[in-house]
C-alpha cells in the first residue's frame, strides 16, 4: 500500500482545561485571604480611631508651642500644658482613675509608663504650682524646652494596662 493513500489525520488534542470556573478550594482560600485582609484593615481602622485624641493633642502642643514662642509666657503655657494634659489623659484612662487627681498624685500619675520620671522629678514638676501663679509674675527658673518635651512624650507614650 502507497503511504499517500492511506488516509491518516493529526492528532487532534483535547483542549486544554481551563481556570474558570475555580475549584472549591480555591473558592476557600480567597474566602481566607479576603477575610484576613479585612481584619487587618479592620484593626487599622481602630487603632487610627484611638489614636485620634492624641493626634488632637499633639497638634494643639504644636499650635501651644507655637504661641509660646510668639509671646512667651510661661504662667499661661503651664496653665494650657495642665489643661491639655488633663484632657488627654481622659480620653485614655477611666475618669474615676484621673479626674480627681491632683498636686502630687497627678504627677505621679502622669508619670506611670514612662522610662524616666519628667513629672515628678523632672521639668514637668511646673505643673504642680505654675499654673497658679499671676500670669504678670516673672519666672525665671522655668525650663520650657524641657516641660514641652516632657508633655510631648508623655502624649506620645501609650499608657500602661490598668491593674
Amino acid at each position: 500500500m502507497d503511504p499517500e493513500q492511506i488516509p491518516l489525520r493529526d492528532l487532534h488534542l483535547p483542549e486544554a482545561i481551563g481556570w474558570w470556573p475555580l475549584a472549591p478550594g480555591w473558592w476557600v482560600l480567597l474566602a481566607v485571604v479576603l477575610l484576613g485582609i479585612l481584619l487587618v484593615l479592620h484593626k487599622a481602622w481602630a487603632r487610627w480611631r484611638a489614636d485620634a485624641a492624641r493626634r488632637i493633642a499633639l497638634k494643639e502642643l504644636a499650635r501651644l508651642e507655637s504661641s509660646w514662642r510668639a509671646a512667651p509666657n510661661p504662667v499661661l503655657l503651664a496653665t494650657r500644658l495642665s489643661e491639655l494634659l488633663r484632657r488627654a489623659m481622659l480620653a485614655y484612662a477611666p475618669r474615676k482613675d484621673v479626674a480627681g487627681l491632683t498636686g502630687q498624685a497627678w504627677l505621679a500619675w502622669l508619670d506611670r509608663g514612662m522610662d524616666e520620671r519628667l513629672f515628678t522629678e523632672g521639668p514637668g514638676q511646673a505643673l504642680q504650682e505654675l499654673p497658679y501663679r499671676r500670669a504678670d509674675e516673672r519666672v525665671s527658673e522655668l525650663d520650657v524646652d524641657g516641660l514641652l518635651d516632657a508633655v510631648r512624650r508623655r502624649l506620645t507614650t501609650p499608657l500602661p494596662e490598668s491593674t
